[in-house]
C-alpha cells in the first residue's frame, strides 16, 4: 500500500459499492443538482509517498526558531521550564493517551486516580479546599470563575484589573456575553491594580474582583490590600496564580481568596506554539457545587477497598438547567496527568527550590541591565518576569536579537499602548549564567545604538 495510514483498498472500496448497490461513488450524490456540483479536480498537489511527504515536513519545522536550540526570554504566559523524563514516558502510555473520559468507574481506575491526585495537588499548592479535574487553560478558567461568580452572587458586575493577562480578559468578555455581564477594567500604577479606583468602582452591585498574581507585567499584587477593600461579604475575590511561583509565595487563600485559577503549563507542558495547555479551577467548600466541568471524588466500594468516581458535575446533562453553573464537557486529562507526574517528581521543595531560582535569575539579569542604565519602569517586588524601557520599537529589537539566535520579550506595546518601547523578560531555571550574560551584552549593543 502507499499509505499505510489509509487502510482501504480499491477492492474494499469496489465491495463496498456492491454492497450498497452503485457502482461509483458519485452515485452517492445523485441527489445534489449538478451545477452546484463541483464538476473538476481539487487544486491540490499530487499526493507525496510516506517517505517524501516526511522529508517535506521536517524542512518545514526546521525553519522554526526552537528552544531547544536558541535562547528565549518570551514569556507572558507561556514558559519553557524543565521537564522531568519520566514525564513523557508516562503520558505516552496507551491507557493514559488514548483515553477519552472516565465514565464508567470500573475499568477507569487509573485515570480517575490520577485526576484525583492532580486535584489533591492544586489543592496543597493554591491552599483551597477543593478543585476539579481541569479545564482547557488558564483564561477559560478565568471565564468559568466569572460565571461562577454571578451564579453565586447573582450580580453582574465584574471588576477586572488591566494587570491580567490581556488574553484572559477577552476570554471574560466573551463569556460575560451569555450572562450580558458588566466588565469594568481598572487601570494600573507602576505597574500594579490602582486601589484608589478599584475602590471607587467597589459597590454592592459587584459579583468579584478579578486580580492576577503575579501579574502580566511580573509584578506582586497586594492582595492583603485588596482583600480589605472587598467589604462586602457576596463579593467574590478571584485570584487567577502562576502555579510554580506559589511553590515559593503566600498562596491566595490565606489572602482570603474565593476562586483561583490558572495554568499548568509550567509543569510538564512543554511551550509549544501557545497550546494545548492545561487549567485549574480551585475553590472553597461554599462554592464546590458551583464549580464548572467535573471533580473525581474518593469513595470506598462494597469490599471497603479505595476507589475513585466522578461527582459533583455542574453541567446541564447532568442537573437541572437553572441550577446549571457551566455546560463545559471536557478537560485536559491528559495533560493533567503530565502536571502531576512533573509536581511529583519535583516534590514540595523541588517545587519550591525551582520557583527560587527563577526569581534568583530573573534578579541576577535585572541587575546586569541596570548596570547598562537600562531602565527599569517599575519598582516593585517580582516573581521571574519584568518591563524594560528600551526607548524604542521592540519588534525591531526583537528582529535584531532574532539574527543572533535569540528570542527577545513580549512587546508590551502591542497591548497596552502607554507601554510602547517596553519589553516584558521572562527568566526560567533553566537559563545559563552565560545565555543571561550574552542577552545582556546584546541587548546592551541595541541599546546603545
Amino acid at each position: 500500500m502507499d499509505f499505510r495510514y489509509l487502510p482501504m483498498t480499491e477492492k474494499d472500496k469496489e465491495a463496498m459499492l456492491e454492497t450498497i448497490g452503485i457502482t461509483s461513488t458519485e452515485e452517492l450524490f445523485a441527489d445534489i443538482p449538478e451545477d452546484i456540483r463541483l464538476q473538476r479536480a481539487y487544486k491540490l498537489k499530487q499526493a507525496a509517498s510516506e517517505m517524501e511527504l516526511e522529508k517535506e515536513l521536517t524542512d518545514l519545522a526546521n525553519k522554526n526558531m526552537n528552544t531547544k536550540n536558541i535562547s528565549s526570554f518570551l514569556g507572558a504566559g507561556v514558559y519553557h521550564h524543565f521537564i522531568p523524563s519520566v514525564v513523557h514516558h508516562m503520558i505516552s502510555r496507551s491507557e493514559f493517551y488514548t483515553a477519552y473520559t472516565p465514565y464508567q468507574p470500573e475499568i477507569s481506575q487509573g485515570e480517575l486516580q490520577a485526576i484525583f491526585e492532580f486535584q489533591s495537588m492544586i489543592c496543597e499548592i493554591t491552599g483551597m479546599d477543593v478543585a476539579n479535574s481541569s479545564l482547557y487553560d488558564g483564561g477559560t478558567a478565568l471565564g468559568e470563575a466569572i460565571n461562577v461568580s454571578y451564579g453565586q452572587t447573582k450580580r453582574k458586575k465584574i471588576i477586572v484589573s488591566e494587570t491580567v493577562h490581556p488574553e484572559y480578559r477577552e476570554v471574560i468578555h466573551t463569556y460575560g456575553r451569555g450572562f450580558q455581564l458588566e466588565i469594568v477594567e481598572i487601570k494600573a500604577t507602576n505597574g500594579i491594580t490602582d486601589l484608589a479606583l478599584l475602590e471607587e468602582e467597589l459597590d454592592e452591585e459587584t459579583a468579584a474582583v478579578v486580580i492576577q498574581y503575579p501579574n502580566f507585567l511580573g509584578q506582586m499584587e497586594p492582595l492583603q490590600k485588596i482583600e480589605k477593600l472587598i467589604k462586602d461579604p457576596k463579593t467574590l475575590f478571584i485570584t487567577s496564580c502562576n502555579p510554580l511561583a506559589l511553590g515559593y509565595l503566600t498562596t491566595p487563600a490565606e489572602f482570603g481568596a474565593d476562586i483561583v485559577v490558572g495554568d499548568t503549563q509550567v509543569f510538564g507542558i512543554p511551550a509549544q506554539f501557545g497550546g494545548p495547555h492545561c487549567g485549574y479551577f480551585a475553590t472553597t467548600k461554599k462554592l464546590m457545587r458551583k464549580m464548572p466541568g467535573r471533580l473525581v471524588g474518593q469513595t470506598t466500594d462494597e469490599n471497603g477497598l479505595r476507589g475513585f468516581v466522578l461527582t459533583l458535575q455542574a453541567r446541564e446533562q447532568h442537573i437541572r438547567r437553572d441550577k446549571a453553573t457551566s455546560n463545559i464537557c471536557s478537560n485536559q486529562a491528559l495533560y493533567a496527568l503530565a502536571s502531576s507526574v512533573a509536581m511529583t517528581a519535583l516534590g514540595q521543595e523541588g517545587i519550591r527550590e525551582v520557583a527560587y531560582i527563577n526569581m534568583q535569575k530573573a534578579r541576577y539579569l535585572k541587575s546586569k541591565l541596570i548596570e547598562l542604565n537600562i531602565s527599569i519602569p517599575f519598582s516593585g517586588a517580582f516573581f521571574n518576569e519584568f518591563v524594560i524601557d528600551l526607548k524604542q520599537p521592540i519588534e525591531k529589537v526583537n528582529e535584531k536579537l532574532r539574527k543572533k539566535n535569540i528570542i527577545g520579550g513580549y512587546d508590551l506595546g502591542k497591548t497596552y499602548p502607554e507601554l510602547e518601547g517596553n519589553m516584558l523578560v521572562a527568566v526560567t531555571e533553566v537559563k545559563t549564567k552565560e545565555e543571561l550574560d550574552l542577552f545582556v551584552k546584546e541587548l546592551g549593543d541595541l541599546y546603545e545604538n
